[in-house]
């Protein structure tokens, strides 16, 4: 335990001199790419289980809780290292603290005492025949119960004795395997205190290294700058200007399908009035035809009278049903709409798009001085962080530390050999003591075999079988070997019972509940002018509250010596990861940035006007109702093809001759004319009744859009005119900020590493663990004290066996001499 505790003190020296050369320069972790410090292996566990006879080791445990309930003597101890210690004084404190385990070991010193006398008397008075001595039995009625009672009795004794003679054992055992283990136990603890020395600078180097991931991610964002920065700025003006200049290209499109509208609707309300000139002319010829029909002599006939006149009152609904002609063309409007496409407003529309599209160019072709600063910059910070670990000189440092740790090895490794000789003749002696009580219990144990199974209940005492007399040998035998060594085996007892309860109690548990620690903690007590005696040994500085419960607990939960030891009162690692201190001239590249975008137009004056003189060509004045209640109206004012039926049929009626041929005549020519003109008119005026709507919808509010349209582009202009400005800033400062960010998070990365993760101290609390709470008390102290356990409790019921064997042997060996009756 002492080398360990040395090479402690010596481990804590290591950061004194470490931190007391100067702070390592460091940088902050980059959060793009994620940093994770690689995990240091190590071979010894930071956890002992015994096993399956923990539950024996609990059972000790709380036997001695009983036994010694008493708080840990915190007081006794701190005088003890005080020197302040006065056995006149203090030893009521020490009575009281020991009252338990010293009246056991009082009554085992009794045990030792009175046990070779009692003995010695015993076998006395049996030579007198006396005490069970005299070969003589007096037969009672009882004999039979009184012999059973003592033979499960002596039964129950010897297995409860055998139990102790089993746990005797396993302690034995268990105690020789792990001095065994002892060499690999130290083995690994030392390996794994070199790997904690050698991994400490590599580890170093690492969290140094990482700057260049941060550097190159830094480049590859500087690089693309076009897209971050010019992106940024371009994105923040998209929702203003992209709105207007589609709605611009869509107002070019429109004044070409305006156009094509317009041609498509003039073209065939040109196309509408021929026809119905056309068709004007052939109703008025065969109106004549029919009037000069009617002029027949036949028509001055009485009957033929009244169809004539019937005829010729119908001839006024052969006349023209629209007034297609007097429907002005839109040749002015079409002129208009041409005028208006002369200039080419979508290519003024991609041009203002193009200037729009090329602020991420300009922001690049702009920015190549400054980013190339920035390079230079961020290379010579590198450079400043690859020679501080030089500057350090940390390995050198550790080396130092390298010769203490090979001499505490060498120094066990010289001391194991005899510590494995003394566990041999320990283990040789264990086992003598193990096999003298299992020879008792065997005696017993035959004594009991014999006594049972040869016992015949119809034998008289004296007449008894040779099985049944050798059964109460072996028990006599077994008594007289218990009196002539159990009082040696409670020398034993009480012996490894005091060394071992104590040690348990005032060392085993307090380590394990951190007391030992607390006790160590206590302010002036390791030395009387500091305060903390750890600090003032680590920092020369006695006023820092650095504690060894603290220290400790920091190492089993595995955080770095920077921490652990609260190196920040030597070291600020904060103060000197400062972002300003490594990046100033980088922030004064980022304020100093200057972006000129001024020459966006997104419209220019000649695309505005072109706008202009579309909403005022016409094409949304035009009286499209009028159009279209008279496009909507029939070509003519009666069906031709019921007029020529009503016709053919009133000439049926006639009498044959010229007036009825002529009258068929005018019913087919009609039937003519409606299949020829009046069919193929309707569907040409059907489709100009379409391609009318089709305008009517293209051009309606068309001033009310253009308007809007010109009123958007206007504040998209001034947004970009007076906006710009604070958004070129507010988007350097992000893009500054993402750049400076991956500064930041590596040097909190590298804070985090250098104070938490780097040289995690967990092997020296499990070098620690390993030498108390392992070799100590794991592997000797509870091992013994389950030991003394089990031998005290198989000599303490020796006594009661004696006894019964004593009482049963009678019942059991063939008497010299009996009693007939007995009344």
């Amino acid at each position: 335990m002492a080398p360990t505790l040395g090479f402690l003190l010596l481990l804590l020296g290591l950061c004194r001199n470490t931190v007391s050369e100067g702070p390592p320069s460091s940088t902050r972790a980059s959060g793009v790419p994620e940093f994770e410090l690689p995990a240091t292996n190590y071979e010894t566990k930071d956890s002992y289980e015994p096993g399956s006879i923990g539950v024996l080791f609990q059972i000790v445990q709380n036997f001695l809780h009983v036994l010694q309930p008493n708080a840990f003597p915190e007081d006794i101890l701190r005088k003890i290292i005080q020197k302040k210690f006065d056995l006149s004084t203090d030893y009521e404190k020490i009575i009281r603290y020991e009252i338990g385990i010293l009246i056991c070991a009082v009554l085992g010193l009794l045990f030792v005492i009175l046990m070779p006398l009692v003995g010695f008397c015993f076998a006395l008075c049996r030579c007198c025949n006396k005490c069970g001595g005299e070969m003589h039995q007096r037969q009672k009625k009882n004999g039979t119960f009184l012999r059973k009672y003592f033979a499960v009795s002596l039964l129950a004794i010897c297995i409860f004795i055998s139990i102790g003679i089993i746990y005797g054992f396993v302690a034995n055992h268990h105690v020789r395997t792990q001095i065994e283990n002892t060499r690999k136990l130290a083995d690994s603890n030392f390996r794994d205190l070199r790997t904690l020395l050698n991994e400490t600078p590599s580890q170093i180097n690492y969290v140094l290294d990482q700057y260049t991931t941060t550097k190159e991610k830094a480049f590859s964002d500087l690089d693309n700058i076009k897209s971050l920065l010019g992106g940024g700025i371009h994105e923040q003006l998209r929702p203003k200007v992209i709105p207007i200049l589609d709605d611009i290209k869509a107002m070019a499109e429109a004044i070409k399908e305006t156009k094509a509208a317009l041609l498509n609707v003039n073209n065939t309300l040109q196309n509408v009035k021929r026809s119905t000139g056309q068709l004007n002319s052939s109703l008025s010829d065969i109106k004549m035809n029919l009037e000069q029909s009617l002029n027949d002599p036949q028509c001055s006939v009485a009957p033929v009278t009244a169809t004539c006149n019937d005829i010729r009152m119908t001839l006024n609904q052969l006349d023209d049903n629209t007034n297609v002609d007097e429907l002005p063309s839109l040749h002015k409007q079409l002129d208009n709409v041409n005028d208006v496409l002369r200039t080419d407003l979508s290519s003024l529309v991609q041009k203002g798009n193009k200037s729009f599209n090329d602020i991420p160019e300009m922001v690049q072709n702009q920015t190549t001085g400054m980013v190339s600063d920035i390079k230079n910059t961020l290379n010579s910070i590198g450079s400043a962080i690859k020679n501080v670990n030089g500057q350090i000189a940390i390995q050198d440092k550790l080396s130092i530390f390298l010769d203490p740790i090979n001499y505490v090895e060498t120094y066990i490794h010289e001391k194991l050999p005899i510590l494995e000789e003394y566990d041999a003749y320990r283990w040789l002696v264990s086992l003598v003591i193990c096999c003298l009580l299992t020879l008792i219990m065997i005696f017993y144990y035959l004594g009991l075999l014999c006594g049972i199974f040869g016992y015949d209940r119809h034998a008289t005492p004296t007449r008894r079988g040779c099985i049944s007399n050798t059964g109460g040998i072996f028990l006599m035998t077994g008594v007289g070997i218990s009196f002539l060594f159990c009082w040696i085996l409670m020398i034993i007892v009480v012996f490894t019972f005091v060394v071992g309860g104590n040690v348990e109690k005032l060392v085993c548990e307090p380590y394990q509940n951190k007391k030992l620690f607390q006790v160590l903690d206590t302010p002036y007590l390791l030395n009387e002018n500091w305060k903390h005696y750890l600090s003032g040994m680590v920092f020369n500085k006695p006023d820092i509250n650095l504690t060894f419960e603290q220290v400790y607990s920091d190492c089993k939960e595995n955080k770095g010596i920077y921490a652990t030891l609260k190196l920040e009162n030597h070291y600020n690692i904060s103060e000197h990861l400062n972002i300003q201190g490594h990046t100033g001239n980088i922030s004064s590249s980022f304020e100093n940035l200057k972006v000129k975008i001024d020459d966006i137009v997104l419209l220019d004056a000649a695309g505005r006007k072109n706008l202009m003189d579309f909403s005022s060509s016409g094409v949304d004045q035009v009286d499209y109702d009028t159009y279209l209640a008279e496009i909507a109206k029939p070509p003519t004012k009666v069906n031709l093809l019921s007029f020529a039926e009503e016709l053919e049929r009133k000439a049926n009626q006639l009498p044959p001759g010229s007036l009825k041929k002529s009258l068929t005549s005018n019913a087919q020519t009609i039937r003519t004319v409606y299949h020829d003109q009046v069919m193929p008119l309707g569907q040409l005026m059907r489709s100009l009744y379409r391609s009318i709507q089709n305008l009517q919808n293209k051009t309606s509010g068309l001033g009310v859009k253009v308007v809007n349209i010109i009123s958007s582009l206007d504040s998209a202009q001034d947004f970009i005119t007076n906006h710009i400005s604070s958004i070129i800033v507010q988007e350097s400062m992000k893009y500054g900020n993402m750049i400076f960010g991956y500064f930041e998070r590596y040097l909190q990365w590298v804070k985090i590493s250098i104070t938490e993760q780097v040289a995690a101290c967990t092997p020296v609390a499990t070098a620690l663990d390993s030498a108390v709470d392992i070799f100590l008390c794991s592997s000797i102290i509870k091992p013994m004290n389950l030991f003394w356990f089990g031998i005290g409790k198989a000599t303490i019921f020796l006594l009661p066996a004696i006894i019964f064997a004593v009482k049963l042997a009678k019942y059991y060996r063939r008497m010299d001499s009996e009693d007939v009756y007995d009344e």
